[in-house]
């Protein structure tokens, strides 16, 4: 068995620790109806899956409200505290760098291939100059990155065993 250094050992705590940041500095944003956050998915994504036949699904109460995509971001950012606590629970790491990874794919996604676009325009006419997207994209690379390292975890599921 190798002997990992300091480094190894502990550098999973960077992504970490970033991600959750990010997720939990949002969560007021997202659960108190903020101003931003209610022109972000009842002005312009709402409306944009209206003209798709999908009215509602980012309107409060809808599949992809912002409480919605809030509670999974708290619920990543649980699961990645708490398995970058104990080696024990590095699963528990590993499903929240996993949900974390799809929820900001979703966000990524929506300023690509939405209105919302990658630099969002207030609803004053100023804009965040790519901010918000600028963070999901790091948010993206660490999860990304904890998935990596936590990768003997699920290539142990995938490994073929023989009884």
């Amino acid at each position: 068995m190798q002997t990992l250094s300091p480094w190894q050992r502990h550098a999973h705590w960077l992504p970490t620790v970033f991600v959750v940041f990010v997720f939990v500095q949002s969560l007021f944003f997202k659960f108190s109806n903020s101003p931003e956050t209610v022109y972000i998915f009842e002005g312009r994504l709402d409306p944009w899956a209206a003209s798709l036949g999908f009215a509602g699904v980012f309107a409060p109460g809808g599949v992809f409200s912002a409480k919605v995509v809030g509670s999974a971001e708290l619920i990543a950012s649980l699961l990645l505290l708490f398995g970058a606590m104990s080696p024990s629970r590095r699963l528990l790491q590993l499903a929240g760098a996993a949900l974390g990874l799809g929820v900001i794919s979703g966000a990524i996604g929506f300023h690509l291939f939405t209105p919302l676009g990658v630099a969002v325009i207030n609803t004053d006419g100023s804009s965040d100059g790519g901010q918000l997207f600028a963070m999901a994209c790091v948010v993206w690379l660490c999860c990304a990155l904890l998935l990596w390292m936590r990768r003997s975890i699920w290539l142990g599921w995938m490994t073929p065993r023989s009884h």
